[in-house]
């Protein structure tokens, strides 16, 4: 099967488009354009700092053919593990959110770690700055000083359910998402991604994969990990195969103005798995019929 046929239907869920306070390769409406080009269905809309469900609601009606999905990520700016934020970005149509990416206390203590040869990404710059302005960034932690879930937490899971919001888990730490996934499901959350869990700092072994997805959760797998030597090639096939098709979803990361485009980054994965021998039913599996479970769109 020619590649560009494997990508049809399918779903990105990790775009990084613009407007953001960050550079991007690519705005909302020259990504619907490729959307439709690509014959991909949609992608999900991810910033760092902003709801992007009502760029979704209003996408839609431009390009009523693509399927934007809003998504909300917890961090500082909308004030961190925030009930009321939640609620209010599900009741804007927010399909998707991230717990802590940039302001994750895990992430942040990685990214600073004082290494002066550190090449630091993107988000780095915006953290930098509002120091030196003398604005606080706070970062944020699932955990109490006890260990356990805080309430903003437990309140946040609940309202997730009720919505039936897909939960990714950002860039939180491992001891985080241990105490995480299970109540998320004690709580009723159906819809689970571990993120990117081949990325320097979500790094899961198989042995976590599986046992998250004892959970019901999938794995995310992205095109940037890899491609920007985070991940070898061969660490990410090995992981994909050790969980299989069934459990794994397939995303891209991109956005970054110095990268391809989102559908050029599914379009590579399309080749180099077929190459590693995937079967066309298995990279659509992880490219089309996984996202669009967890969209309950079957």
């Amino acid at each position: 099967m020619d590649c560009k046929e494997l990508i049809k239907g399918a779903y990105d869920l990790h775009v990084h488009s613009a407007p953001d306070v960050l550079p991007r390769k690519m705005n909302d409406i020259a990504m619907a354009e490729r959307i439709k080009q690509s014959g991909m269905a949609g992608y999900a809309i991810k910033s760092h700092f902003f709801c992007t469900s009502e760029r979704a609601e209003l996408m839609h009606e431009l390009y009523p053919e693509v399927d934007y999905i809003g998504t909300i990520t917890l961090n500082s700016s909308v004030g961190g593990i925030n009930p009321t934020a939640m609620e209010m970005a599900c009741r804007s149509g927010v399909k998707l959110v991230w717990f802590p990416t940039c302001d994750s206390e895990h992430e942040r203590a990685h990214t600073f770690n004082g290494d002066p040869n550190k090449k630091l990404p993107f988000w780095a710059r915006i953290i930098i700055e509002m120091k030196e302005a003398g604005i606080e960034a706070p970062t944020v932690n699932c955990l109490d000083g006890n260990g356990e879930l805080t309430q903003n937490v437990l309140d946040t899971l609940d309202i997730i359910a009720k919505y039936n919001v897909i939960l990714t888990t950002g860039h939180i730490s491992h001891e985080e998402a241990y105490k995480l996934i299970p109540e998320a499901v004690k709580r009723g959350v159906k819809n689970i991604i571990i993120t990117h869990a081949s990325f320097p700092t979500t790094f899961y072994s198989i042995e976590d994969q599986k046992m998250f997805v004892s959970y019901g959760a999938k794995i995310e797998h992205c095109y940037t990990t890899w491609a920007t030597g985070k991940c070898d090639w061969e660490t990410t096939v090995s992981q994909i195969r050790a969980l299989g098709a069934e459990n794994v979803v397939l995303g891209t990361d991109l956005g970054q103005s110095t990268s391809i485009y989102p559908d050029e980054g599914m379009l590579e994965w399309a080749e180099r798995l077929t190459a590693e021998g995937f079967s066309a039913e298995e990279i659509r599996t992880m490219m089309v019929y996984n996202p669009r479970k967890l969209l309950g769109l079957d």
